[in-house]
């Protein structure tokens, strides 16, 4: 028997989440599954779903691979999921409001300081800044890997501006447009109300000198970022303007912009880029994607930024192992999703265990992201776990390591038939005067047998995500 759990089968029988697809995978002739497969593909390249990766040559917009086999949630499953990811979500906005203020959870030695105080992402400038509604992480990714029938864990939180949600969307839509019939037999939650409930978000959070229906806009770094797909696809779903930084100019209190009807103040900004770039008269002078003197506007309560600026060290990945202490501090709840067991390399004793055991281990940057700069023990070479070893002595407080998890697998469509491939899923969960998410999220497949890592820089695909009405 596999030791990895199969989330469509269990012990030989169909787990119900998935008894009607039982019969349409068995009876789908070879060609008509390529035929859809092919229609699937020509229907991402003529929307633009592409994906760039920095670094590469080749096709500079490539197509995310799409597997048209759903991943199925029961209403239970999902309702327990919820509760976990707000919780989480609550959690991590008051770690922040936290550490932008009064630091108490460092005063009472829940968390080192040093964690904080030394970490990149932490911003100076935002320190003793209130953020509309205190909210500072308004996007929450939180990425999910399942390992049994009732086993999650919390693989990592993305607290600044997770991608990802556009291919929820449209994966969503094309499932639709051809399996319509699965759709009638399953009584499936819908999704397509994202960008609704996102734009309502963002227009919970406007400032106190908002005075009117507030202009919320998205500010892209431009069309060569890898995600721009997903920003002007956002934004022409939520119908506000995407603007890049030369759109954008501070006068007097406000933020505004640039339109062919004369200046319109801006109450709202979504920002697709690095807090690094926002604002070359605070972060790096020579950036050419953000607006001067928007830092000024921000702290003086003219605009919100969404996510807020320093909301990174949030999901920092060693802070990332204290967030099960940080619901226990604010909320006084016992966290309802677990995390994985992670060793910190800066620790000496833990260091030494990690060093013992690469070969076993998942080795991380602690501010990677993409699933570049990572190690996977049980998948590497001789040649590679030595040249990790090296760079984990060099430089320990930049790593931390976790046990090789057995992956749930789902069926997917590969050469041969269907097949099992691992999988992980990301919820987008929505924090505003409310906290809110739709009944889904993007999951991930590893289309290489065997993989474990699922990332779509890293050769991952995408599928559809039901969550089975009650």
């Amino acid at each position: 028997m596999s030791k990895f759990f199969n989330e469509m089968f269990q012990s030989d029988a169909v787990r119900p989440p998935y008894a009607r697809l039982e019969d349409w995978v068995a009876t789908m002739p070879t060609e008509l599954r390529s035929l859809k497969q092919a229609e699937a593909e020509e229907l991402f390249r003529r929307i633009g779903i592409t994906f760039a990766v920095y670094g590469e040559g080749g096709d500079p917009d490539r197509l995310i691979p799409f597997d048209m086999f759903p991943r199925v949630f029961s209403a239970l499953e999902w309702h327990r999921l919820e509760r976990g990811i707000k919780q989480r979500a609550r959690a991590l906005n008051a770690f922040l409001a936290d550490v932008y203020g009064r630091a108490e959870i460092i005063k009472a030695g829940r968390i080192p300081g040093h964690l904080v105080w030394r970490n990149d992402a932490f911003e100076k400038a935002v320190v003793g800044i209130t953020p509309p509604k205190g909210v500072y992480s308004h996007i929450v990714g939180i990425d999910l890997v399942r390992t049994g029938p009732d086993d999650f864990f919390v693989l990592e939180d993305n607290c600044r501006t997770p991608s990802g949600v556009s291919y929820m969307l449209e994966n969503r839509e094309i499932m639709m447009r051809m399996f319509p019939e699965l759709f009638h037999r399953n009584r499936i939650e819908p999704v397509e109300n994202y960008p609704a409930l996102l734009r309502r978000t963002l227009a919970s959070v406007a400032p106190a000198k908002c005075d009117r229906e507030p202009c919320v806009v998205i500010l892209t770094p431009g069309h060569f970022n890898s995600a721009y797909y997903e920003h002007s696809f956002l934004a022409d779903l939520m119908g506000v303007e995407l603007v890049e930084g030369q759109d954008l100019f501070v006068e007097g209190e406000f933020v505004w912009m640039r339109t062919t009807e004369g200046p319109r103040r801006v109450d709202v900004i979504y920002r697709r880029v690095d807090d690094a770039y926002l604002d070359p008269l605070c972060f790096r002078p020579d950036s050419m994607l953000g607006v001067p003197g928007l830092m000024d506007i921000y702290r003086a309560g003219g605009v919100s930024i969404c996510s807020a600026p320093g909301a990174g060290v949030a999901d920092d990945k060693a802070v990332y192992t204290y967030v099960p202490d940080m619901v226990r501090f604010y909320l006084g709840e016992e966290p309802i999703l677990k995390n994985v067991p992670t060793w910190q390399c800066a620790r000496p004793d833990e260091l030494k265990y990690v060093q013992e055991n690469l070969g076993e281990l998942v080795v991380k940057e602690v501010h990677g992201s993409g699933g570049y700069g990572m190690l996977v023990g049980p998948m590497a070479t001789k040649e590679q776990i030595a040249a990790f070893r090296a760079k984990i002595t060099a430089d320990p407080d930049n790593y931390i390591a976790q046990p090789t998890l057995a992956l749930s697998t789902v069926p997917t469509f590969v050469d041969q038939g269907v097949a099992p491939r691992h999988v992980d899923l990301r919820p987008y969960c929505l924090v505003g005067e409310r906290i809110e998410l739709v009944p889904g999220g993007l999951t991930r497949v590893a289309l290489t047998e065997g993989s474990l890592v699922v990332n779509s820089s890293q050769g991952g695909g995408v599928k559809d995500t039901w969550v089975l009405a009650e």
